[in-house]
């Protein structure tokens, strides 16, 4: 288990994680010290527990809105993949109807050409 050193506030946090994962926690911790030194500059002096609440709950609002907009995305992508499926149905079903048109006329066309090539008449 490996072991980083993080600042949030001015306050060192000493945090366990698991193996190359430190990068990833230290780039967790740099965006919750911005949240908290946004909250400090914007309320001033109020306490850092009450900053560092401040802070996560607005990190809280971000996250449940990005899970709204990811969800809100997801389903318009389902219903785009659905269109989609929709319209490959519909244009196979209108080609197998083109070939059939194009066989009939085929067929129309080769027994016009027989009874025409047939044997005249005086």
């Amino acid at each position: 288990m490996a072991q980083v050193t993080v600042s949030i506030g001015g306050h060192s946090y000493r945090l366990a994680c698991d193996e190359g994962e430190e990068a990833h926690l230290e780039s967790l911790a740099r965006e919750v010290d911005a949240k908290f030194e946004g909250m400090h500059e914007a309320f001033g002096e109020i306490g850092d527990q009450r900053l560092m609440v401040m802070a996560a709950l607005a990190i809280a609002d971000e996250c449940v809105e990005a899970r709204a907009k990811i969800s809100t995305l997801e389903a318009e992508a389902e219903r785009l993949a659905e269109r989609e499926r929709a319209a490959r149905r519909d244009a196979e079903i209108q080609a197998v109807a083109a070939a059939q048109a194009f066989g009939e006329l085929t067929q129309r066309v080769e027994r016009l050409a027989a009874a025409l090539s047939g044997p005249a008449k005086a």
